[in-house]
């Protein structure tokens, strides 16, 4: 079943001698239960094109079907709303609240959103990210990779139809980089959920379903 949907999608910035194709007529699309890595070199367009997948950004031209659902023919007020509710956003720097704790910061979409947490699921989604003893401590008493699974638990909490990761283990060690990939992947089989990882670390790219390469803002191979 096919969960996203791209279709000529371009993203141009400035004008005359300023301007930018940061996206040249992007078309592609991907399976429910999918795990996919978008690769290519600082400057490429990847994360660009994760920000307009994730509706941070709209396109210059060129749609995003999400679950069918065409997400730029939304106002930016129910955008946002479509967004936190189905689109679970991972960042390379966690984005985390310093004043929360860490069961703060993974319910704070479902706080924004007035819905309440199951106490069950919070607890199983804990211990799926080894943060089961760490649900008390504020960010800065934690690790960068425990902070990075901090940010997977707040896209995961909401159960969403996608999750978009920019460059998740950019900020991390070997081992934490290999704890993270490993997370995403049994997110990805266990919780079935449907990702997109962006990376320039073709190795971590390996451990996806598929691989998209681009360039210049332009689709160049798919394996």
């Amino acid at each position: 079943m096919e969960i996203l949907k791209v279709e000529n999608l371009t993203k141009i910035y400035g004008k005359g001698t300023t301007k930018v194709v940061a996206l040249d007529n992007v078309s592609f699309s991907v399976e429910k239960g999918e795990f996919v890595a978008i690769v290519g070199a600082s400057g490429s367009g990847k994360s660009t094109l994760l920000h307009i997948l994730g509706g941070v950004d709209r396109p210059t031209s060129g749609k995003v079907f999400i679950d069918g659902k065409d997400i730029f023919n939304f106002n930016d007020d129910k955008l946002a709303i479509f967004r936190r509710r189905q689109v679970g956003l991972i960042y390379q720097f966690y984005n985390l609240i310093p004043i929360l704790n860490i069961e703060e910061n993974i319910t704070l979409p479902l706080s924004l959103d007035n819905r309440e947490v199951s106490k069950d699921t919070l607890d199983d989604l804990l211990m799926l990210l080894g943060l089961q003893n760490r649900r008390n401590h504020l960010p800065n008493e934690l690790s960068g990779g425990q902070q990075q699974r901090t940010s997977i638990g707040r896209a995961l909490i909401t159960n969403p139809t996608i999750i978009l990761a920019d460059e998740p283990t950019g900020n991390l060690d070997s081992k934490s980089s290999d704890e993270i990939v490993a997370l995403l992947k049994k997110s990805n089989k266990e919780l079935k959920q449907t990702i997109i990882m962006i990376t320039h670390n073709m190795e971590i790219a390996k451990e996806a379903d598929r691989i998209i390469r681009i360039e210049d803002g332009k689709i160049t191979s798919e394996e």
